[in-house]
């Protein structure tokens, strides 16, 4: 048996440790440095990025990424996009941190941005009903977050052109958890966090309580508490404002009036006006004359526009039976200054359930009004008049569906009953996909979604109603309309009810792609001229109906 000296295996150690890049001449370790690194996934062309504002790597395929330069133990670092591929938009998650071993826990996503015209794209969330939401950390955006499905959820487009999302009624961070949700979302179409979600506020899970506090107050611990089917405004500062919907009194569903602002610089929510208690009697005051006493009845499903100089305005919506039957719908129209905090009945009856007043067509007059209903379908034209498009009421206790179409001038004060037929539940007349006709326009309906156009023509997207052939069911078309010609064009989607989506590949525009039938979804439009369409109540890829939590987006012609 050999035996080998001390002295030589120290030799052999010292020369063991130097081959391995480390030394230990006085006992102790000199620092070991450690990589930063991840992957790549749907990249098409060139991308560049940047580790701390420097040490630019420039990657062109998809798989695993490391920056050359390594950092200290304890280091931080901090990921960024410096250059992004031609047609496509990147995005990282997991971009920050501090060092404790090498990480390769960075994840860049990128998907298409080319400019495709009148199609689809199916952008995030599940192709079939009932999906929880993935809520990450609050206040992170990541590629993997996404709400839960939902219908009748609250939403806004900020003055940054992000859109928002607030509640609604479905799934929140389990699919135990059903119910009314008061959970509040960002979602940026550009940007560094583009087409992530942002979990900025609000509960995990369904059936959270309303935290009042003090009338007038922001603080971190206020909230709407959860509830569908609320009233939106953005005003020009960039905040949102809810009035009412359908929150949770005890048990049950019951209808409010409360009014809110969510202060997106602070992250804080106020309580601005309105009653704490559920169904609210409201005060109407004298028409026509501003009060501090006024104050819209308790509702949901009402319609909501902002004018040009940043006054809200409220018509419509309903209120419930315990048993989800109807027990009020309104045709009265308000106005609330946001400057003097005072609400004004404008127009309309201060009793529920009245009866329209529809004049001549096409001839504004005083005395002219729609009728009651809840879940009409609502633009502001370039001219600062309101539209008005359907939706639902009641004669003698049944429920009815609307397809005419009415303007309002907050000019003069007047409604007109611009078309559609005064009669309720009629078919839709299709006649030629992408032509315009005299005779076309889309079957009576209620919430449908709506966007208006760069041109300033006017958008609308399914809903509950009635197809080409008469029949009642959740509606995929697509139509647009013409303010200057009068005229309706049926763009896309089905002429009959029921039809399942065609999701096509999540990130790609095709011809063939077009949502399942839906109604009470969410939709906005964003600073590029986009129109999104998030969840609702309807039909997925398998023919499954129940609530969804799709993301699309769809690009009008410019």
């Amino acid at each position: 048996m050999r035996y080998v000296s001390s002295c030589c295996c120290a030799l052999a150690l010292a020369v063991l440790l130097s081959a391995c890049g480390k030394s230990n001449p006085a006992g102790t370790s000199s620092p070991t440095t450690y990589s930063v690194g991840g992957s790549v996934a749907g990249l098409t062309g060139t991308l560049v990025l940047q580790n701390n504002g420097g040490d630019s790597l420039s990657i062109s395929s998809n798989g695993t990424f490391a920056f050359s330069t390594t950092l200290a133990p304890n280091a931080t670092y901090d990921v960024t996009i410096l250059t992004q591929p031609a047609n496509q938009t990147c995005s990282v998650s997991n971009p920050t941190g501090t060092l404790t071993s090498s990480i390769s826990s960075v994840l860049v996503s990128c998907v298409s941005t080319s400019t495709v015209t009148n199609q689809w794209m199916w952008r995030s969330g599940a192709d079939d009903v009932g999906a929880a939401g993935v809520y990450g950390t609050q206040g992170s955006a990541a590629a993997t977050n996404t709400p839960g499905s939902r219908r009748e959820p609250i939403s806004w487009t900020d003055a940054s052109g992000n859109l928002w999302l607030f509640g609604g009624y479905g799934t929140g961070a389990g699919t135990a958890s059903v119910g009314m949700l008061d959970d509040l979302w960002e979602f940026s179409p550009t940007g560094a966090s583009a087409l992530q979600w942002v979990w900025q506020g609000g509960s995990q899970s369904a059936g959270a309580a309303a935290a009042y506090g003090t009338l007038g107050t922001p603080a971190a611990g206020n909230d709407p508490g959860a509830r569908a089917g609320s009233a939106s405004w953005a005003d020009a500062a960039g905040n949102l404002w809810l009035f009412g919907g359908s929150g949770l009194a005890g048990q049950s569903s019951e209808q409010f009036n409360d009014l809110w602002e969510y202060q997106a610089s602070s992250a804080e929510w106020v309580w601005v006006g309105g009653s704490s208690s559920a169904n609210g009697a409201g005060s109407y005051g004298a028409l026509g004359v501003a009060a501090a006493g006024n104050l819209p009845p308790a509702r949901t499903n009402a319609v909501s526009w902002v004018d040009g100089s940043g006054v809200f305005w409220l018509f419509g919506g309903a209120q419930f039976n315990a048993d989800g039957s109807l027990a009020a719908v309104f045709n009265d129209l308000w106005s609330y200054d946001p400057t003097s905090g005072l609400w004004t009945w404008v127009s309309g009856s201060n009793t529920p359930d009245a009866a329209a007043v529809y004049g001549t067509q096409g001839i504004a007059a005083a005395g002219n009004v729609p009728g009651a209903r809840l879940g009409a379908s609502a633009w502001v034209d370039p001219h600062g008049n309101f539209w008005l498009f359907g939706g639902e009421g009641q004669s003698g206790g049944v429920s009815q569906q609307y397809s005419d179409l009415w303007e309002y001038s907050p000019g003069n004060g007047d409604w007109t009953w611009v078309g559609g037929v005064s009669a309720p539940d009629t078919g839709g007349v299709y006649g030629t996909m992408g032509s315009a006709a005299a005779g076309d326009a889309p079957g009576a309906r209620v919430s449908a979604l709506t966007w208006e156009d760069a041109a300033g023509n006017f958008w609308l997207f399914g809903g509950y109603g009635y197809d080409q052939g008469g029949v009642i069911n959740a509606l995929n078309d697509l139509w647009q309309y013409d303010p200057s010609t009068g005229l309706w064009t049926w763009v896309g989607g089905s002429s009959s009810g029921g039809a399942a989506g065609n999701y096509g590949t999540q990130g790609t525009s095709a011809a063939t792609n077009v949502p399942g039938a839906r109604q009470q979804a969410a939709a906005w439009r964003d600073a590029s001229g986009n129109f999104w369409l998030f969840g609702g109540y309807g039909i997925d890829a398998f023919g499954a109906q129940g609530n969804l939590n799709d993301l699309w987006v769809y690009t009008p012609n410019p």
